[in-house]
């Protein structure tokens, strides 16, 4: 296997023995220090969860783990996208697991993205305190309506110039990870057209509203309500080229999208784990439960589509590896993944019956932890209209 490139920098493939000997680290970690100190009665206490992180990051790095798409030299790892699918997916096992590898939304595709898009200044800045995790990002471009949700055109947060800088107004909403963010990234439209701004959370006229509720458990960061009034940024402020705000989100989506589907991959294989066995040890009667066609038949249907969900992520990640423009196959796989995952933790969740719907096991998180992404990063609606209209367009074979 060859080397894959980021941001103008290689990133090493490893021989598969070291490979496998990292996953099989990295799953001992998960499976010893990481599902242990989940404590499904905090779920949604933000602090509690954001400490037992931290504890888990140093617990990591002492035992040479990490962010698997940082630089070695900043505690990560350095692997290629096909490597990192095996190494998201266990660390998407757990709930706490992206965040204690410092490899969960939104700092990992802000840190994707800006790799790509910084100054020097702007990296000096932001990006490389972002990979050494003194500071957090987030990406504000979603809008309440009438503004901007998956469709990019309607866009309504501006910005004008305003002597050697830029002025913003805008109305920003439901931003992961804006309440414990440093800075955002923030897309306004110029005159040219949507573009990105870097806004410090100290800027006068930036102001967290509020973080809006979610039935998802273990957030980190929120989502947030941002109202920008006023505010004035620097022309240093300005991310890559002006007017190429949706191109570059679209770069950023892109990767994150393929993360989304390697984390939750390995959580929907979690909730059928504990699923079957439950199975294997509950009786009704007088036969357990494993022993029933109906149950035997969503376990294998489980199994076929994690096995489907996993192949077309990997492909996904060779072609990002390659160098290829991965715009139509991410987005089928993001289709894919997304309902996969979500049938797979509904399947766990009938299976395990009333114990299912309790906190009694996390099956019943994990079923509200996946049901967000058939919405995130693009409805299934929007990217199925999106693959349709690209199909017909170029004649692209199916």
């Amino acid at each position: 296997m060859g080397q894959g490139r980021e941001g103008g920098r290689p990133m090493s493939t490893r021989p598969p023995a070291d490979h496998a000997a990292l996953i099989e680290n990295l799953r001992d970690f998960i499976d010893t220090e990481v599902i242990p100190r989940e404590d499904l009665k905090a779920a949604h206490d933000g602090q509690a969860v954001d400490r037992v992180a931290a504890e888990l990051y140093a617990i990591a790095r002492s035992r040479g783990l990490g962010a698997p798409r940082g630089r070695p030299e900043d505690g990560g790892l350095g692997l290629s996208w096909t490597e990192c699918c095996a190494y998201l997916e266990q660390a998407g096992r757990s709930f706490l697991g992206p965040h204690a590898l410092r490899c969960g939304p939104p700092t990992q595709p802000d840190m994707f993205a800006l790799d790509k898009l910084a100054t020097p200044a702007q990296r000096q800045r932001y990006l490389e305190p972002l990979l050494r995790g003194e500071r957090k990002s987030c990406f504000a471009m979603t809008e309440p309506a009438p503004g901007v949700g998956s469709d990019p055109r309607m866009l309504l947060a501006s910005a004008r110039p305003d002597g050697d800088g830029w002025v913003i107004n805008g109305h920003k909403w439901f931003i992961t990870g804006a309440m414990k963010a440093d800075f955002a990234i923030v897309v306004a439209r110029t005159e040219a057209g949507p573009s990105w701004f870097l806004v410090d959370a100290d800027t006068p006229g930036y102001q967290i509203v509020r973080d809006i509720p979610t039935l998802e458990p273990f957030d980190l960061g929120g989502h947030a309500e941002i109202k920008l009034t006023d505010c004035r940024v620097g022309p240093d402020a300005l991310v890559g080229e002006q007017g190429q705000g949706l191109a570059h989100s679209q770069l950023r989506l892109e990767g994150a999208r393929l993360f989304h589907c390697m984390r939750y991959i390995g959580l929907a294989s979690r909730a059928m784990a504990i699923a079957q066995d439950y199975a294997t040890r509950r009786e009704s009667q007088g036969v357990k439960l494993a022993e029933l066609q109906m149950v035997q038949a969503m376990v294998a249907d489980a199994h076929i589509q994690l096995y489907a969900a996993r192949t077309m992520t990997l492909d996904v990640a060779r072609r990002l590896d390659a160098g290829e423009s991965i715009r139509h196959h991410s987005s089928m796989a993001k289709v894919f993944v997304a309902e996969a995952v979500n049938q797979v933790a509904d399947s766990a969740v009938q299976i395990c019956g009333a114990l299912g719907v309790s906190e009694d096991t996390p099956v019943s998180m994990i079923f509200r932890m996946l049901r967000p992404f058939r919405i995130y990063d693009g409805a299934s609606e929007v990217h199925r209209s999106a693959i349709a209209k690209r199909a017909l367009r170029h004649g692209l074979a199916a």
